[in-house]
């Protein structure tokens, strides 16, 4: 079998993945303007981050939670830069669950697995969105991360050190996180109405499920503060380098 019979094989069995990207942050630490319109390299963050999603074989659809106020000017954004897949952008909720849970609900019946991504990260790569669909498929939930470099400490509230975890066994997880979706729904509906979560991994950890992490990029940074543009922009030119 050749090489593009392969190809279109793969096509024919790959499970339907939605890819839900989650713009609806206050951006409070970057004094409230919206990160996901600053510019990096003249294009904003959002479509930076749409287009490696667009452009991956893994993705079939992609839905966008954002403020109400900011939904009319990413549509805008999107025809403007003529990205593909975006199927519908939702309106945020209160929390980050409630902005996921949102976009969910407007997925393809055809969907298979939700690919939950940070909108602030422009500089995912094709390649760390397939490798962690990938593991999902065979595990059922992944997310992307990177070891973690320095020591860590535990400190109590009166700021003394109290325990030295072993590095060895510590991440920083990232975006994407990837999970079948019937997984997904029966731990969302087991913690909709309790305890809010910064991450989807801890859903799913409270739901007694294991996901299985997967090797990405330091490169993968989230735009927070108004410094990490400058850190985006530097990554970027390293690219263009290389």
């Amino acid at each position: 079998m050749s090489f593009l019979e392969q190809n279109n094989e793969f096509a024919k069995a790959k499970p339907f993945v939605t890819a839900v990207i989650v713009a609806a942050g206050n951006s409070t630490r970057m004094g409230g303007v919206n990160k996901q319109f600053l510019l990096i390299d003249g294009v904003p963050v959002l479509i930076r981050t749409l287009l490696a999603f667009s452009q991956s074989d893994m993705i079939d659809e992609i839905i966008v939670a954002a403020r109400e106020e900011d939904i009319p000017k990413m549509f805008a954004m999107i025809k403007e830069y003529k990205v593909l897949k975006v199927t519908d952008i939702v309106k945020g909720g209160k929390t980050r669950q409630e902005s996921v849970f949102n976009a969910i609900r407007r997925s393809s019946p055809l969907s298979e697995y939700f690919a939950i991504h940070d909108g602030a990260r422009p500089l995912v790569t094709e390649k760390i969105i397939e490798d962690t669909v990938r593991e999902a498929f065979s595990t059922g939930a992944a997310a992307t991360g990177v070891r973690v470099k320095d020591t860590v400490k535990v400190v109590n509230e009166n700021g003394f050190i109290t325990a030295t975890p072993d590095r060895n066994y510590l991440w920083a997880v990232h975006t994407p996180q990837v999970f079948e979706r019937r997984l997904y729904l029966s731990a969302i509906d087991n913690v909709l109405n309790s305890e809010m979560f910064t991450d989807d991994c801890k859903l799913l950890e409270e739901y007694g499920a294991e996901v299985k992490m997967v090797e990405g990029s330091y490169e993968n940074i989230k735009i927070t503060t108004p410094e990490d543009t400058d850190i985006a922009q530097a990554i970027l030119y390293r690219r263009e380098q290389l």
